[in-house]
């Protein structure tokens, strides 16, 4: 590649970001005052203030903004990388419908928990019948999350999508590796293991207020079923952090 290729392609991504850091500054400031956006208004042109305390109001709330776009941008970015992964995601479920997604993940999951009874029942493992059920159960929960997902996506809105296909999508990403490790001793150590040290950060150091973390500890043992329970408690809310930045990266940027 050409060194002038290379600062065009430098230049491109620059343009990109200060065009992006513009749209978010105009929809900020178009929060409180009118035509800042400058799409729409080529006839009435940018509102500008005109008295002194207009100045002064617009001056202090787009140093405000300005604050706020450190900490959103970020944001925007990991929403432009989701967008982008969710939309090959979404081309699959086009392509299959929402029946064909569920058929699907019915048979993937159907198929996993029959082999893993067939094999138990096989090798005479001593495995009891609830942890079967523990695995049918978190394997129903992915089925109905992936039929979930995929209809949130095809028939709701935006909000519909951020409240409840994000996190469902989450839900159907989680639960295959952590079930799988459930079943497979040669991926305990490394499905199962993190997912306990990383559960026991969240207990002191989120968790910890108003003891939410000893009552947890009280009352739960992390084992066996409650590690897919426990990815699919992280996946509503992580999927509702996922849905508002894809939210904020249409804003900044909207999708073709």
């Amino acid at each position: 590649m050409s060194t002038h290729s290379r600062r065009r392609g430098g230049g491109g991504i620059v343009t990109a970001v200060k065009a992006d850091l513009r749209r978010l500054h105009g929809a900020w400031m178009e929060l409180v005052f009118p035509r800042q956006r400058g799409r729409g208004h080529s006839v009435m042109g940018k509102w500008k203030p005109e008295t002194l305390p207009q100045k002064i109001g617009y001056r202090g709330w787009s140093i405000f903004g300005m604050l706020g776009i450190l900490v959103l941008y970020p944001l925007t970015v990991i929403g432009f990388a989701t967008r982008y992964y969710a939309s090959k995601l979404d081309s699959t479920r086009t392509r299959l419908g929402i029946v064909g997604v569920t058929g699907l993940s019915l048979v993937v999951w159907g198929a996993l928990t029959v082999a893993w009874w067939a094999m138990s029942t096989m090798e005479q493992l001593d495995i009891p019948f609830d942890a079967f059920l523990a695995v049918a159960a978190a394997s129903g929960v992915a089925t109905l999350s992936t039929a979930l997902a995929a209809s949130a996506k095809k028939f709701g809105g935006r909000l519909v999508t951020v409240v409840f296909a994000y996190p469902f999508a989450m839900t159907a990403l989680f639960l295959p590796p952590v079930v799988a490790a459930l079943v497979t001793p040669e991926l305990e150590e490394i499905i199962l293991e993190p997912s306990y040290d990383f559960a026991v950060w969240v207990l002191d150091n989120v968790l910890f207020v108003g003891g939410i973390n000893e009552w947890l500890r009280a009352n739960f043992q992390l084992e066996g079923a409650a590690y897919a329970a426990m990815w699919v408690g992280i996946s509503f809310p992580l999927g509702w952090f996922l849905g508002v930045v894809v939210a904020l990266a249409n804003l900044v940027r909207p999708s073709e």
